[in-house]
């Protein structure tokens, strides 16, 4: 059985962080950040896979899962300084970052706040940014959570999140992932909605100097492929994988094709340190 170091992080604000290192001494460092309305729990067969090889952080951010249930405001910038201060509590200077969707998100944040801790990104699912109409958009997401209920929304978030067959094949994660959604807090639901909306990423792009993987499911209908192409064609040097089949948290469905990814990142970042 791996070993897991459970610990707690506060930040400036005082809000506390749960986070969890799988350790490997004298490994690659990678973090790994969840999406909306989930926590670290998406990450769990891909950590799996990737136990031998990385020593591993997975942690909860502000308003998800373990973490402290804070009100928002929220900002990627807020997101990606946590980040920061739990890489800090686990005595990491720099790591491989990757994210889905939300995730994503942070970490092209991190990357742009934290150049020199920032050693390779894996933006998964994810986009820089959602669009003209992203803040009604989002807005109206958030409006609907608190007048249905989260168990109301949770049918169309799984037929987002997964393929058919891969939700009729493993009820145990749909079960599992379904009931992280449900305990959600709405406030802090809310507020990483209007993240969402607001967050424009696309000028950092171009500064990013490390080896970057976009991968995005073929069928996601959440971040679609043209917000990872564009993610591509901002990124210099960046590559992008398309996963046949992938809905939205290809993390989930498709660890093996992910670990494999994240490993190959990996390898592209030991290679551009020794040129």
């Amino acid at each position: 059985m791996v070993r897991l170091l459970n610990g707690n992080a506060r930040t400036e604000d005082g809000c506390v962080l749960s986070y969890r290192v799988q350790p490997r001494k004298g490994k690659p460092r990678l973090a790994l950040i969840h999406s909306l309305a989930l926590d670290a729990t998406i990450w769990e067969q891909v950590a799996a896979e990737l136990q031998a090889d990385f020593e591993i952080l997975t942690y909860d951010l502000r308003g998800h899962g373990q973490s402290e249930r804070r009100p928002g405001p929220y900002s990627a910038r807020l997101l990606a300084s946590d980040l920061a201060t739990v890489l800090d509590d686990c005595g990491w200077a720099g790591t491989i970052v990757a994210g889905c969707s939300l995730g994503g998100i942070v970490a092209q944040a991190f990357a742009a706040a934290y150049t020199a801790r920032t050693l390779a990104l894996g933006l998964i699912d994810t986009t820089a940014w959602y669009g003209p109409d992203a803040v009604d958009d989002w807005r109206r997401r958030a409006q609907r959570a608190t007048e249905i209920g989260f168990a109301a929304m949770l049918p169309f978030q799984l037929g987002r999140w997964f393929s058919d067959g891969f939700r009729e094949a493993r009820p145990d994660l749909v079960k599992t992932i379904s009931g992280v959604f449900m305990a959600n807090d709405m406030a802090c639901y809310q507020a990483s909605c209007a993240l969402l909306g607001s967050e424009d990423l696309r000028t950092s792009l171009q500064a990013i100097r490390v080896p970057v993987s976009v991968i995005v499911g073929e069928e996601d209908f959440a971040t679609p492929l043209a917000m990872s192409q564009a993610l591509h064609a901002g990124i210099p040097g960046s590559t992008l994988t398309v996963i046949p089949g992938g809905r939205h948290l290809t993390p989930v469905e498709y660890p093996k094709e992910i670990a494999w990814l994240l490993g190959k990142l990996s390898r592209q970042m030991s290679a551009s340190a020794g040129d």
